[in-house]
């Protein structure tokens, strides 16, 4: 619960966007029951019932889970069936709602994510990382450079391409002689831009979410592409605890 009201005051309440969660103050759908929920607390802090705060957030729901739940959340905006029967011999895990109070937007919080996302990962045996991650508001144009440089530097490929749903956006939307792809990756949001250093994928298109106020791509990270630095970083079996360092 406590992790469903840090996503509405994130996501909705401080954006002023979904009216209709303002009534329960949670951020809540069909796929929570059925999901793990990594949070992060701030034991230094204590609030009501003397509990740490939760400060972030990250939800994990595996094949298994998808089943019961009726599918992925992905689904809803990507067409993500044939790339699983593609692949049907991988785990898949989708990440979704990754969500960070704004007073502790740091490294530090990040990392603590992604440690725990990890050791799930190593914990039960998942081949593949998948999910979707947003851009904020719905004009392509603003991120026109950010969003062709996920095309031209980490473009998924031809057996990992996944099409969207919806309000689609054909990428890239620039030529790569067009823009600085320095100040591209600057403009990238950090979570996308920590998923490119791990060595993610993106799919070709993104999706204009006119609920949340987004602009999403589909993040697709097998295992095998992990970036080395990383494993290293955070233990080949998770067991290095290098947040807390």
């Amino acid at each position: 619960m406590a992790a469903q009201k840090l996503r509405h005051d994130v996501f909705h309440k401080a954006r002023g966007h979904r009216p209709e969660t303002s009534e329960t103050g949670y951020d809540r759908d069909r796929f929570d029951d059925h999901c793990n929920h990594l949070i992060v607390l701030d034991e230094a802090r204590r609030e009501g019932a003397g509990l740490p705060p939760v400060i972030a957030t990250y939800r994990l729901l595996d094949g298994r889970q998808a089943v019961a739940a009726g599918g992925f959340y992905s689904a809803s905006e990507f067409a993500v069936e044939p790339l699983l029967a593609r692949h049907r011999p991988l785990r898949f895990l989708e990440f979704g709602r990754s969500c960070v109070h704004p007073d502790y937007r740091d490294k530090r919080t990040v990392e603590l994510l992604w440690h725990g996302s990890w050791a799930h990962v190593c914990r039960e045996g998942h081949d593949v990382m998948f999910g979707c991650a947003s851009f904020e508001g719905t004009d392509p144009t603003v991120h026109a450079a950010a969003l062709s440089l996920l095309a031209h530097e980490a473009a998924a490929q031809a057996d990992w391409q996944v099409e969207a749903r919806g309000e689609r956006v054909k990428l890239p939307l620039l030529a790569p002689e067009s823009y600085d792809p320095r100040a591209a990756r600057r403009a990238l949001p950090p979570v996308v831009r920590g998923y490119l250093r791990l060595g993610a994928m993106f799919a070709g298109e993104a999706v204009i979410d006119r609920d949340f106020d987004t602009i999403d791509v589909l993040v697709l990270l097998p295992v095998a592409r992990l970036n080395p630095r990383y494993v290293r970083y955070y233990g080949a079996d998770a067991g290095r605890h290098a947040a807390a360092e």
